[in-house]
């Protein structure tokens, strides 16, 4: 007799997935969530007023030194330092002269509470080419296996987006997009007639601008334009596994979610090839236990599921498990997010934008598609907006009348755009396990061994280049550029899309899992976090997360009811 017919170890943006589709085909799903529990309505603090803010909403010299790799994100402040790890407690090695970014948070609904929920399917283009490039492996599916469930997920979650046809960019199930300022319209327009192979777009996003029956039956509603995302939204407007996915799981009746709960590893039954167990330790009281399931699912993130099957090595796995392969671990990628560009969009000074919209345009990848790249395959896509708000210069010096008056008038039109571009596969970006070094919780530390090669450099220089040239070609003032020929490229984990360390394949000898997210090794355990991704294209990867754990569910929920696994 097991405990629950699924374990899924996490809570986020792929764990949310998978315990809403096993409890609404009326399984038993017990959640194992490493943090603390998240109640929107008493915890999100995107109503807290800003004279109820301390500091100015600024990070102070203790939130540095308890925070020193998460404060660098941007979206850390006195308002949301909560869904931060102390770095202190959760410590990671890297390399002498390498860098990696690990941001993170442990609660119930992990990141997706801190998305920057820009959501964007990935293409037929991006399927095959590892194919085409002889780069890594090929993957197991194409994009017509995954399309049914980019619509699926995409009708619950509720996307913002605009269809435009673009065989590198697939349009999705859109509710209305969110508009264009005067001046976006007007960079769309010189940036397209200047450059007939790009497209300047509508950002698409996580955010409900025309709520369904069912969304709305969940206690979410529309977008109200504050820009408070990284805080929460009481009003449920963006997708989030805690104002989504895992309400929708709770209304069966089937849903158990255990908070403060960390995974230690997992036990294996040889004689039967199957996960017989799951060691937990209660991160409040270090108090030890195992839970019993038919399936397991890893969600933890990439680097936690890719930590959990390392610390689970035996006998019959001496390099971790479900591991025959060998590739687990390898393969560590993220998204390169530089080739910046910011500026002053000249005119329009009698013109406003409502509200404070928490979007803005996208420039879809046009390398190696509409026009050649040199000296490296694979591109980006940009993301940007232009704005105007008053107070833009409140940390000038002054007082008084005078002060409050000049605050009192808008900025110019302010303009931003970064790049987001792929990172290849690469077997020596890898997550290992140090041999001896431990946390408080007596879990051994990661080793994370990734850096930016030839490829990755490459394209973003060109990004830095292509970058200058559409702000030239808007008449963008007062410029601010990355150098084309030595942009400073961030440290790996700065996109905060850390994926690939378990990936799909076609060949158990070359992948670890199948095209289902199914081990290969081991058929009870699933992954569906970042971990089984194959490449990256440089899409944000979410939806595509959400995508492959709706289908990787279903198939293991039609397994388990016909007694297979």
């Amino acid at each position: 007799m097991v405990d629950f017919d699924v374990i899924v170890v996490g809570s986020g943006m792929s764990g949310g997935w998978v315990a809403k589709e096993m409890c609404e085909r009326g399984l038993k799903v017990a959640v194992i969530e490493k943090g603390r529990n998240i109640e929107p309505a008493e915890d999100f603090t995107d109503h807290v007023d800003p004279w109820d803010t301390p500091n100015l909403n600024r990070k102070t010299p203790e939130d540095i030194a308890k925070h020193p790799i998460q404060s660098t994100v941007y979206a850390y402040n006195q308002n949301t330092k909560q869904y931060w790890v102390d770095d202190n407690e959760h410590p990671y090695i890297v390399p002498d002269g390498q860098d990696y970014i690990w941001r993170r948070g442990y609660h119930k609904g992990g990141r997706s509470i801190m998305w920057g929920r820009q959501t964007y399917r990935m293409s037929e283009i991006d399927f095959e080419a590892n194919k085409k490039d002889g780069i890594g492996i090929d993957w197991p599916v194409r994009y017509a296996d995954i399309k049914p469930w980019y619509d699926y997920v995409e009708r619950f979650v509720g996307v913002s987006g605009s269809i435009e046809g673009l065989d590198i960019l697939p349009d999705g199930v859109f509710q209305p997009p969110m508009e264009f300022t005067c001046a976006e319209l007007e960079f769309k327009k010189k940036v397209e007639e200047k450059f007939p192979g790009r497209k300047v777009i509508p950002g698409r996003a996580a955010h409900l601008t025309d709520p369904t029956e069912e969304q709305m039956s969940l206690g979410r509603g529309k977008c109200q334009n504050r820009a408070l995302c990284e805080r929460g939204c009481i009003f449920g407007a963006y997708f989030s596994s805690v104002t989504a996915t895992l309400p929708a799981a709770e209304k069966t009746g089937n849903l158990t979610v255990l908070t403060d709960t960390a995974v230690h590893k997992l036990e294996y039954d040889a004689k039967n090839k199957r996960i017989s167990g799951v060691h937990t330790v209660n991160t409040k009281t270090n108090a030890k236990k195992t839970y019993t399931a038919r399936v397991v699912f890893l969600n933890a993130g990439t680097i936690p599921s890719t930590m959990i099957l390392l610390n689970s090595a035996n006998e019959q796995f001496p390099n971790g498990l479900a591991n025959s392969s060998g590739q687990l671990g390898k393969n560590l990628m993220d998204h390169v997010a530089c080739g910046r560009g910011g500026g002053v969009m000249p005119g329009m000074m009698d013109k406003y934008h409502k509200g404070r919209r928490p979007n803005g345009f996208y420039i879809p990848r046009f390398r190696n598609h509409t026009e050649d790249g040199e000296d490296f395959i694979r591109g980006y896509g940009y993301q940007g907006r232009i704005f105007r708000y008053a107070g833009w210069n409140q940390d000038k010096p002054g007082i008084g009348v005078e002060y409050k008056k000049f605050n009192q008038e808008p900025s110019p039109w302010w303009f931003s755009l970064v790049a987001f571009a792929e990172i290849l596969p690469d077997e020596r970006n890898q997550v290992r396990l140090h041999a001896t070094k431990t946390d408080k919780w007596g879990f051994p530390v990661p080793i994370l061994d990734a850096k930016m090669r030839k490829n990755e450099i490459n394209l973003i220089k060109q990004a830095s280049r292509d970058a200058k040239a559409m702000m030239d070609a808007a008449g963008i003032l007062f410029q601010e550029y990355d150098d084309p020929e030595d942009p400073h490229i961030g440290a790996p984990g700065n996109g905060i899309h850390e994926m690939g360390t378990a990936r799909m394949g076609q060949d158990p000898k070359t992948s670890v899992l199948n095209k289902f997210n199914q081990s290969w090794d081991i058929p009870n355990l699933f992954i569906t976090d970042g971990s089984f991704m194959t490449s990256g294209g440089c899409q944000n990867p979410s939806i595509t997360y959400m995508a492959f754990s709706a289908r990787a569910a279903d198939h293991a929920a039609n397994l388990i009811k016909e007694g297979v696994i």
